[in-house]
């Protein structure tokens, strides 16, 4: 599937949202991407992950994590095609039975490649890595089905991680402008807001 049509798909089931959102940082953005609606939609969620393995199938790794929540579901369809085992990062660790903070079987050393959504800042890979990191795991790349253009490629990129991203918010505005779903002054809305939030 080309990058056109994986947007185009997203638009449909309304994954892409126009108006005032408050994000995770805490600023207001003229658009929001919800990919938690994938989970509804399984052609679309094998869409996002197929594009993501033909990534994932180049690299070299032992393990795969998604990013609680959103690219949880993500991860399992990645890690079933390509036949890779998973681990999973508890948002909260449990005060009672093993109290791990990273769920699955591994082993000190291996490899774990990352998968998330999207990122802004790129705080919530970095909340997934320094765990695994600190249990002994290694991490190289990190896969992303949006760069929301703000900054956060450049500051996984700065701490020496490889990112990978399938589209950015530019790929979508442009895309949704040229098929009539948005106007110029929504794009130039969503532009300008790009480019006053940078992290």
């Amino acid at each position: 599937m080309n990058k056109k049509e994986l947007i185009l798909k997203l638009n449909k089931i309304n994954a892409i949202k126009f108006g005032e959102f408050k994000l995770k940082t805490g600023i207001i953005s003229p658009i929001y991407i919800d990919l938690r609606v994938t989970i509804s939609y399984p052609e679309v969620l094998k869409a996002v992950a197929d594009e993501m393995s033909k990534i994932a199938k180049d690299l070299n790794y032992d393990l795969i994590a998604g990013v609680p929540y959103t690219a949880l579901p993500i991860a399992t369809v990645i890690s079933m095609d390509l036949n890779k085992p998973m681990v999973m990062r508890r948002k909260e660790v449990k005060d009672y039975g093993t109290k791990k903070a990273i769920e699955g079987v591994y082993k000190k050393g291996q490899t774990c490649l990352i998968i998330e959504d999207l990122i802004s800042s790129g705080s919530s890979v970095f909340e997934t890595i320094e765990p695994l990191e600190h249990e002994g795991l290694k991490i190289s790349d990190v896969i992303i089905l949006l760069d929301r253009e703000q900054g956060g490629k450049k500051r996984i990129e700065n701490k020496g991680y490889k990112l990978h991203n399938i589209i950015t918010m530019s790929d979508i505005i442009t895309v949704l402008l040229e098929e009539g779903k948005i106007d110029d002054d929504t794009k130039e809305k969503v532009q300008q807001f790009l480019k006053d939030n940078q992290f």
